[in-house]
């Protein structure tokens, strides 16, 4: 595997800068950093190594062997922490730590990622609403690549680091200028499907070419497989998605991931993120319970 690997954290780097001394870029074709993230077009911001790899793969793909599309990964945490089963059950945090970061570059080498950015922080002090550091960080990448899409989690998942992230993306994203803003910002599902969103409301993001190469993407992260089935539980969930997206016509797609339009609170930065998620369940609720008193004829 070849590529380039750069510490930058704000004691010994000019140019990009982070607030963790672990904090690093690797860019797997070798480009200078600086140019590597200005060619950005497509960002997924995820907490965890492998999250990237199931949430994106709309991004990934459509970036995969594009010459003038880049995708970049960010990775919020530092890996430790994670379950471990197998040949990893004995593994201590800062071992776990080193062959998480493998994983991942591994995965951005297969996929051609224009780089993948490793912010290096503990899931507590990313679910820690003070801590400004994780918002400086992730607006320091934005400003730099400007992507024209970013991907996050979906507000509504059941993790509560997943939710953090997409918590600290939205509050950084609502600090930056006009003109960095996303022309496209999606909240993607993983720890929880987003099946249930009314389907006028959620969107709906098209993985069907390359199965391949979305397999291998999360195959290269056996530490979490060795625990976790998530190559099979993505291949299912995707394919279900397409499936059983419409009952009354035939299947347009082999696999969709699904997710929720954030860019609307980008436009209003006054819109609690809370009411506007509450708003999705309450309109799931009227259209379920207006079809079975419909159908009940009551």
């Amino acid at each position: 595997m070849s590529g380039k690997t750069v510490l930058h954290n704000l004691e010994g780097m000019n140019g990009v800068m982070f607030r963790r001394k672990s904090a690093s870029i690797y860019v797997p074709d070798g480009a200078d950093t600086e140019k590597a993230l200005e060619r950005i077009t497509h960002m997924c911001i995820a907490a965890h190594q492998d999250d990237i790899e199931m949430m994106a793969s709309h991004g990934i793909l459509e970036c995969f062997g594009s010459e003038d599309q880049w995708f970049c990964g960010v990775v919020v945490t530092d890996g430790a922490g994670s379950p471990r089963d197998g040949r990893y059950s004995g593994y201590t945090e800062e071992k776990m730590r080193r062959v998480r970061l493998l994983e991942q570059k591994k995965a951005a080498f297969v996929g051609e990622y224009g780089a993948a950015v490793m912010l290096g922080y503990s899931s507590a002090e990313v679910r820690n609403p003070e801590n400004s550091d994780v918002v400086e960080d992730i607006k320091e990448i934005i400003s730099i690549a400007r992507p024209r899409v970013i991907y996050t989690h979906n507000p509504a998942d059941k993790h509560d680091t997943h939710v953090s992230v997409s918590l600290r993306v939205i509050e950084a994203l609502r600090q930056l200028p006009g003109n960095l803003m996303p022309e496209e910002f999606y909240g993607c599902e993983l720890w929880r499907g987003l099946d249930w969103m009314n389907d006028g409301e959620k969107v709906s993001l098209d993985i069907s070419d390359r199965p391949h190469i979305t397999g291998a993407l999360i195959q290269v992260h056996d530490s979490q497989i060795a625990s976790k089935r998530y190559d099979l539980a993505f291949a299912g969930r995707t394919v279900a998605n397409a499936v059983y997206g419409d009952p009354y016509s035939r299947d347009r797609y082999r696999a969709v991931i699904h997710a929720m339009d954030l860019m609307p609170l980008l436009k209003d930065e006054d819109m609690d993120v809370a009411e506007y998620v509450e708003g999705f369940i309450r309109r799931f609720a009227q259209d379920t319970l207006s079809r079975i008193r419909r159908h009940s004829g009551k």
